[in-house]
């Protein structure tokens, strides 16, 4: 049986081999009808894939109903079929990703984020270390069409710089391909939203918390989940130390 590393690394990459495909063979139609298409058959085959080869295991997905049966099960997949549906409809752009990660018995165990576009999928299933260095100044990845305030007022607390991208699972992970050092969210997501980058994350080394520093805990009854840091470890305590005085302020 393939590992929950692999697993997860195989489900995302075709899942965003089956969006490529639709992109492709509906250009040109209304970007609404091909954001609801790719969301669609993504979810489809994921959920379709899961069911094949774990079979006993739950799922949260973004697009499908919530079943309250994941609450009392042991291992739970929460994805996001298509992360950055926006960026998915703008055919000329690659910032858009799939999540997949594996929940067990109270803790994300496994994960991983594909950028079909661009023929890369981030794993869980190993731990080389965040590509590059911290830069000076610091780089915070940030929405490219709706950067929020709260961030904003952080970068210029800081003294960092803005690096503008698409959707969360690709600001998660220029962290780790050293875009940026730190992506910090505060405007509100989901568990789907954040699950994948964060089991990639961490097993990568890089550090992931509440912007209060607390915990990340998945598998809620309500799968809100508002907000986020993942950052460089060596600038974790510069990061949160300013979050707390820009909330403060």
């Amino acid at each position: 049986m393939t590992d929950d590393h692999a697993l997860a690394a195989e489900l995302a990459t075709a899942a965003g081999e089956v969006l490529l495909r639709t992109r492709e063979e509906h250009a040109g139609i209304d970007p609404k009808e091909l954001k609801d298409l790719g969301d669609r058959v993504s979810h489809d085959f994921l959920m379709a894939e899961l069911a094949k080869v774990r079979p006993e295991d739950a799922v949260l997905s973004e697009e499908g109903a919530d079943d309250h049966v994941r609450l009392s099960a042991q291992r739970v997949w929460i994805v996001d079929p298509l992360d950055g549906t926006r960026e998915f409809s703008e055919v000329e752009r690659d910032d858009w990703a799939v999540h997949v990660a594996l929940w067990r018995a109270g803790n994300l165990v496994a994960g991983a984020v594909a950028r079909p576009a661009k023929g890369v999928t981030y794993s869980s299933a190993d731990d080389a270390p965040a590509a590059g260095a911290a830069g000076a100044p610091l780089r915070l990845a940030v929405s490219r069409s709706r950067p929020p305030e709260f961030v904003t007022r952080l970068a210029d607390h800081l003294g960092a710089d803005l690096v503008e991208m698409g959707s969360a699972g690709v600001k998660a992970m220029s962290v780790l391909d050293g875009t940026a050092d730190a992506y910090v969210h505060a405007g509100g997501q989901y568990e789907w939203d954040s699950a994948a980058p964060v089991a990639v994350a961490r097993a990568h080394g890089l550090h992931t918390s509440r912007i209060d520093g607390s915990g990340l805990v998945y598998n809620n009854e309500s799968p809100y989940l508002p907000d986020l840091v993942i950052c460089r470890p060596e600038v974790a305590e510069t990061i949160l130390g300013a979050i707390s005085t820009v909330k403060a302020n």
